[in-house]
This record gives C-alpha cells, structure tokens and sequence, in this order.
C-alpha cells in the first residue's frame, strides 16, 4: 500500500468543555478497511464525527490526502471525497429511493458521472432498483442500510466514515454489507473507516485495528493480530 489517505494526529475533541476523545492517531490508507472498535461511550462515534467536521477538535491534526482539514467546512470535505454514514442509516423517509440517491449527487458538476453513478449504485443493490419509487419509511432496516451506503457511493467517495453499519440487521444482511464493503475495497480502491459493534465482522474485512476505551487508543495494529490476542479480546471487545 502507498502512503496515508488520511493522517490523524493528536486529536482531541468532544462537546462542549468536556473532551470525548485524548490524543487521538490513525492512518487510512488508499484501499484500505481500518475497523475502529471498543464499548459503548469509548468515543467511536465522537471520533468520525469529528473527522467529518461535526464536532470540533480543540487540539491535533487531521490531514487527508496531503491537505490540512482545520477549519474545512462539512460540505467541501464532501467535495473533496469524504462521505459519512452516520449511525441509524440517515435515510430520509418521506422521499423515495431514486429521491435519496439523486441528493448524494446533487452537488457533482459531471452529471453524465453522477447518472452513471446512481446506475452502478442500482448495479449493486438490485433490491433497491426493485424499489425505487418506495419511500424510505417502506423499505426494511437493511434496505435502508444498502439505501444509505448507495446514497453515500453516488458521490464517489475515496473514504467512507461508516458508523455501526450493522446495527439492528439480521446477521444474514450484516454478512452482505461486510461483504459488499470487501468488494467495493477491491474493485474500487475505496478506503474505509468502519465504526462498528460486530467486532468480529469488522476484524474478518478489516486491514487493521484501532480500539478505543474512553476515548484513549489503547491498542492498534493489524486486524489479525487484534483478532489473536485474546488478553485484548477479553479485556475491550466482549469476546
């Protein structure tokens, strides 16, 4: 693998006064899966919020792709190829299928591209372009899963923030998603920064590792060796 997509150094954020996440590091890069993992309220979501300009950092720094992301506004960090998905999928109910897709979209110049985007899209959720014109409010917890991903790839992103994509699906819909997450990585170059509960789902896709307890990185390394240690597995993951 060539160097880091993204650099995260030193980064301490949270909300308010009181800081969520303590001197933070990682390194994503270009086609890789990075799974972060740890308890609820070690600082998993915090962290890709943080990434994605939500919540502010008060110390570190956060490079992608050569560039310092102090002060990027959420919208231009999408330009420059960095989408998130949130945790509860983020789909807008009222609208329909085609509707949600089209707005991840909306800002891309090259309309040819996007068209042929959202048709890629439709390519790989073929659920999805069974269904359309349904509203999100209709579609199923995985649908809305496959609809949220789908919405975030029309905007061709070189890193995904994806945040506990599993959450609530049957473990049948999570194999497809880790799976689909694999291939995109494969066929597309995609870098992934997987938040993410299953902690063996995201260890059996990922590269690495980064876990996180109160919000303090206390082990990172590749995913396999992660996977292997169980004084590690015990004391952090719940297995």
């Amino acid at each position: 693998m060539t160097g880091a997509l993204l650099q995260v150094d030193g980064l301490t954020a949270g909300y308010g006064a009181a800081p969520v996440l303590h001197d933070v590091g990682l390194t994503v890069r270009p086609g890789e899966i990075v799974a972060v993992l740890g308890a609820n309220g070690a600082g998993k979501t915090t962290l890709l919020r943080a990434l994605s300009g939500l919540v502010r950092s008060s110390r570190g720094r956060v490079v992608f792709d050569g560039a310092d992301l102090a002060g990027t506004k959420v919208e231009h960090l999408v330009r420059r190829g960095i989408a998130h998905v949130p945790e509860g999928r983020g789909v807008v109910t009222e609208l329909t299928v085609d509707e949600n897709l089209r707005l991840g979209g909306l800002w891309r110049r090259d309309r040819a591209d996007a068209r042929k985007a959202l048709d890629e899209v439709y390519d790989l959720f073929p659920s999805l372009a069974q269904r359309r014109t349904f509203a999100g409010h209709q579609l199923s917890g995985g649908e809305r899963q496959m609809l949220a991903l789908g919405r975030a790839l029309v905007g061709r992103p070189r890193l995904l923030l994806l945040d506990e994509p599993s959450l609530g699906l049957a473990p049948k819909v999570t194999g497809q998603i880790m799976a689909l997450l694999r291939d995109l990585r494969e066929r597309t170059g995609l870098a992934v920064l997987l938040v993410e509960q299953n902690v063996r789902s995201a260890l059996s896709i990922a590269d690495e590792g980064v876990v996180l307890a109160l919000g303090r990185v206390v082990a990172r390394n590749k995913a396999s060796v992660l996977r292997d240690d169980a004084d590690l597995r015990h004391a952090y993951l719940g297995f």
